[in-house]
C-alpha cells in the first residue's frame, strides 16, 4: 500500500510540476502530525498568518439566509466600492458530512479563503449546510442548489455576474460539490462557470476505508454507491472543473484524485486540471490559502482566467 500510495502521488507530481510553498518551519510539524485529518492540531499553524475582524476593504454580512433550515445560511463578503460584474467564488466546508461549520467560533476559518476571493477581484460566499444523519443524501446537493440559486438572484445587488459562479469544496464540502456537479437532476437553474474539488472522494465504490460519515449521509446500502458517487456524471459533465490533494492526505483521498484524473483523460472531454501540493496535511491546504504560500491559489486563480 505504501509504495502504491507514493508511486500515484509521483505520477501526479510529473502531470503538475510544481515547488513546496509550505513555510520551512512548518514542514516537520505539519509531517508530525500524518496523514490524518486533524483541525486542531493544523489550524494553530496558520491562524497566526491570517488578520482578524474588523476586515479592512470588506463588507461582511453573516448568516443570510438562503433555504428554510436552521442550516441553510450563508457568510457574504463583498469588497467595499466593489464594481459591477465580478465573479462570484463560493466556498462548501469540510466535517465527514456530520459536522463542520462555515466559520468556527474565533477562528480565521473559512474567513481566509473569503478574503483571498476579494483581494482578487470576486464576491465571496462562504455557505452552511444540513448535516447527516439528519439530513442524508441528497440534502447536501439540495442545499448547494439553494446557495447557488440564492448567488444568481442576488449577483446584481452584491456587485457580482451571475454569470460566473466559481463553486469550491473541501473535503466532505468538495465530495458534495463534485457529487452536485456529476448529478445534473440537482442543478439550479443558473449554470456554474467552473468548480473546484479540494480532497474529495468521487467512486464511492472504490473507497475502502469505512466512515460513520459516509454512512450516514449515502446510507448503508452499498449497492447504491455507484449510482450516488460523482464519477460517472462528472465524465460527462461540460461544467469545467479541476481537482487537488495534498501529499498527507489521508492516503484514499490522493487515490481518489489519481482515479479521478485517469477517468477524466480517458475521457472523450480530456484531461483536467490537477495539483497534489507537496508538504501540505488535509487541512493546511486550505488554512494556507491567502497566505504567501499561493500553490493552489495560483492554480484556482489560472483555472479560472482559463476556464480549465
Amino acid at each position: 500500500m505504501f509504495q502504491r500510495i507514493h508511486a500515484v502521488a509521483a505520477l501526479l507530481l510529473v502531470a503538475t510540476p510544481a515547488l513546496a510553498q509550505v513555510p520551512p518551519e512548518l514542514i516537520d510539524k505539519i509531517a508530525a502530525i500524518g496523514r490524518v485529518s486533524d483541525p486542531a492540531k493544523t489550524a494553530p499553524l496558520y491562524a497566526p498568518m491570517h488578520a482578524k475582524e474588523p476586515y479592512a476593504g470588506v463588507k461582511v454580512t453573516r448568516d443570510v439566509k438562503y433555504g428554510p433550515h436552521e442550516r441553510n445560511t450563508l457568510d457574504l463578503f463583498v469588497p467595499e466600492g466593489a464594481g459591477a460584474g465580478r465573479p462570484i467564488f463560493m466556498f462548501v466546508h469540510g466535517g465527514g458530512m456530520v459536522r463542520g461549520n462555515k466559520r468556527p467560533p474565533d477562528s480565521p476559518f473559512y474567513d481566509n479563503i473569503m478574503l483571498w476571493a476579494n483581494r482578487n477581484g470576486m464576491v465571496g460566499v462562504n455557505i452552511e449546510y444540513r448535516l447527516a444523519p439528519a439530513s442524508p443524501w441528497p440534502a447536501g446537493q439540495e442545499d448547494i442548489a439553494m446557495a447557488v440559486r440564492w448567488a444568481a438572484d442576488n449577483a446584481t445587488a452584491n456587485g457580482g455576474d451571475a454569470n460566473r459562479i466559481y463553486l469550491m469544496g473541501h473535503s466532505a464540502g468538495a465530495t458534495h460539490v463534485a457529487t452536485y456537479v456529476g448529478h445534473p437532476e440537482f442543478h439550479a437553474p443558473k449554470a456554474l462557470a467552473g468548480a473546484m474539488f479540494s480532497s474529495g472522494g468521487y467512486d464511492l465504490t472504490k473507497i475502502e476505508d469505512e466512515s460513520e460519515g459516509r454512512n450516514a449521509y449515502y446510507g448503508s446500502d452499498r449497492s447504491l454507491y455507484a449510482q450516488r458517487s460523482a464519477l460517472p456524471g462528472l465524465v460527462k459533465s461540460t461544467i469545467p472543473f479541476m481537482a487537488n490533494a495534498a501529499e498527507l492526505d489521508p492516503p484514499w483521498m490522493v487515490e481518489q484524485l489519481e482515479q479521478l484524473k485517469s477517468a477524466m483523460c480517458a475521457s472523450t472531454r480530456g484531461c483536467i486540471r490537477t495539483l497534489l501540493q507537496p508538504k501540505h496535511n488535509h487541512m493546511s491546504q486550505s488554512y494556507a490559502i491567502n497566505t504567501s504560500d499561493t500553490l493552489l491559489s495560483d492554480q484556482i486563480l489560472a483555472f479560472i482566467k482559463s476556464g480549465k
